[in-house]
């Protein structure tokens, strides 16, 4: 099993502010307590998220994890982002 496969919890959000983005990219890296942190917010780059409609997915290996990312982003952007989809069986992908 690859690390990445381990990272299948699965939160896909919507923002239009460019700042909120990179905000909520290192909300993931705090929220994701172990193993290799990027991992968490690999695919959301600028242009990843423009090319996807101003939506992203973080991945966690912890279904804890991405609670902990949805309530300190809402807390401190309650307004700026909304959750799309969630799913727990959604592995990350290596990026390169």
């Amino acid at each position: 099993m690859s690390e990445h496969s381990q990272y299948r919890y699965s939160i896909t959000v919507e923002t239009n502010d460019e700042v909120v983005l990179h905000c909520l990219r290192a909300i993931s890296q705090y929220a994701q307590e172990e193993g290799y942190k990027q991992i968490a917010w690999g695919g959301t780059s600028k242009k990843d998220w423009l090319q996807n409609n101003n939506r992203v997915t973080f991945h966690f290996s912890k279904p804890e994890y991405r609670i902990t990312f949805k309530n300190e982003a809402f807390r401190l952007m309650r307004t700026l982002w909304r959750v799309i989809c969630e799913s727990d069986n959604d592995p990350a992908t290596p990026q390169r």
